[in-house]
């Protein structure tokens, strides 16, 4: 029998987590059924695709990263980087306690798909946002906004749009649908 596997667009201000800590909700604010577990987190303040599963091996293979397994994310940065200022996080960008793998990095356009945020990224008139998509191949806390702050462009927003062969596409936030498992060999 295939393992279970739930995706789960998770809203801003969420902790991805079913134990309740604190003022903020859990996933068990959005996900009703039991035994199944993030593979792999995402930080409070990021949007997003989580993988939930109760297969242990499977949890395993999507979140280690000798896997290489890829993880996309739409990330608004304030600042206008070109490609020479993007080139760190392309070759491996040195952050404070290690170095990351190097990552893909594209500058984009705001994603057509893209949904109010609640509340909204602060805006200042005179400083100029960026989208990029990037992806990476690791999976460290809070990876993403280190490299982007690491090269000069602090993240403002960061929506995971997939893991693996995943996305949260068609999911509104705060729903969640099943998936099929075989997706991922």
């Amino acid at each position: 029998m295939p393992a279970q596997v739930i995706l789960l667009n998770k809203p801003y201000g969420v902790i991805c987590q079913f134990t309740p800590s604190g003022n903020h909700p859990t996933l068990k604010d959005f996900v009703p059924i039991a035994d199944v577990y993030p593979a792999g987190r995402l930080d409070t303040d990021s949007e997003g695709l989580v993988v939930l599963t109760g297969d242990g091996d499977l949890q395993h293979r999507i979140t280690d990263p000798r896997h290489k397994l890829p993880k996309t994310y739409f990330v608004e940065v304030e600042g206008a980087p070109g490609d020479a200022a993007l080139a760190p996080i392309r070759k491996g960008i040195q952050l404070s306690d290690y170095r990351a793998r190097p990552a893909e990095v594209t500058l984009v356009a705001p994603p057509d798909w893209l949904w109010p945020r609640v509340p909204p990224v602060r805006f200042r008139q005179k400083i100029p946002t960026t989208w990029l998509k990037i992806t990476i191949r690791e999976g460290r806390n809070r990876q993403v906004r280190h490299m982007t702050a690491a090269a000069g462009f602090p993240t403002l927003r960061l929506i995971r749009h997939s893991v693996g062969p995943w996305t949260l596409a068609g999911i509104a936030p705060g729903a969640w649908k099943s998936a099929d498992s075989k997706l991922f060999n």
